[in-house]
């Protein structure tokens, strides 16, 4: 295994700092995060390829955004985000099948995003809706030589695994965020890797607490300083097989998250060499 971070793309004039500010803290892999499918441009991915070519650093995964409305709570995100809001669906469809053009621009064979609240009742009828809409777009990035990963949190391993099982293409995988399932209260992520391990493909390295009531998320914290059991994590992503990226993520901004990234490397790579 080894570390990385995450890039935001949100103006591509400040890409080239960005991957320069990355290697000069010690990262040679990085995700690159970007919610704005109006950057899914070859101009975009030149500027993203030059610069990674001229630091030296890799990219695991292209983090997929799309459009509209997203609220990240228990009340409202069920019918905001992902692809599971009959309202918002087509489009972000399109949206994640144009940025998996755009992985294809970077290189990248991984492409990861929030699908939504899926329905933990496979009976319920707006579930084979989503998968339907799941399969659209992961043939999409089957054509681009890609895997399609999901990211953890919004619903138990158990459905994740299903809804993999029933979309059914060869290209899927995993995004695994311990701390999204500790943060919707929806797993622990050592049991988790067992029921998903086979399909993780890249590791959001993040800590967090369990929600204390019935409408907002947990709170997400500097590594090791929470819930997530991060030597037992390692140990159990590695009896899985995983040999690729912990991605450090640090949902604050400035000097503190600058901080605390540096510390999670350190954590990390000290316990990839010991557990």
């Amino acid at each position: 295994m080894k570390t990385g971070v995450i890039i935001p793309l949100r103006d591509p004039g400040t890409i080239e700092s960005q991957f320069e500010n990355v290697r000069a803290l010690g990262f040679e892999n990085c995700q690159i995060n970007c919610w704005n499918p109006e950057l899914f441009t070859r101009e975009t991915a030149d500027r993203v390829n030059a610069a990674k070519e001229k630091f030296g650093v890799a990219i695991s995964t292209f983090w997929c955004g799309w459009s509209g409305p997203k609220v990240w709570d228990f009340i409202e995100g069920p019918i905001t985000l992902g692809l599971v809001p009959a309202a918002y669906r087509f489009e972000r469809m399109r949206e994640l099948m144009k940025g998996s053009d755009f992985a294809k621009m970077l290189g990248v064979e991984n492409m990861a995003t929030h699908v939504g609240f899926l329905p933990e009742n496979p009976a319920s009828g707006e579930y084979p809706q989503v998968v339907a809409a799941l399969k659209t777009v992961a043939k999409k990035c089957r054509e681009n030589s890609q895997f399609f990963l999901f990211e953890t949190g919004q619903e138990t391993p158990v459905t994740l695994r299903r809804t993999i099982e029933d979309v059914g293409t060869d290209n899927l995988g995993v995004n695994l965020d311990p701390a999204n399932l500790i943060l919707y209260g929806k797993a622990n992520p050592v049991d988790a890797v067992g029921i998903l391990g086979q399909y993780v493909r890249d590791v959001h390295a993040k800590d967090g607490l369990y929600p204390t009531d019935g409408r907002h998320l947990g709170k997400e914290t500097p590594l090791t300083e929470s819930r997530v059991n991060f030597p037992a994590l390692i140990a159990a992503l590695k009896e899985a097989g995983y040999d690729g990226t912990l991605t450090i993520e640090r949902e604050i901004s400035g000097e503190q998250q600058i901080k605390d990234i540096i510390k999670a490397k350190e954590i990390l790579e000290e316990l990839i060499k010991t557990v």
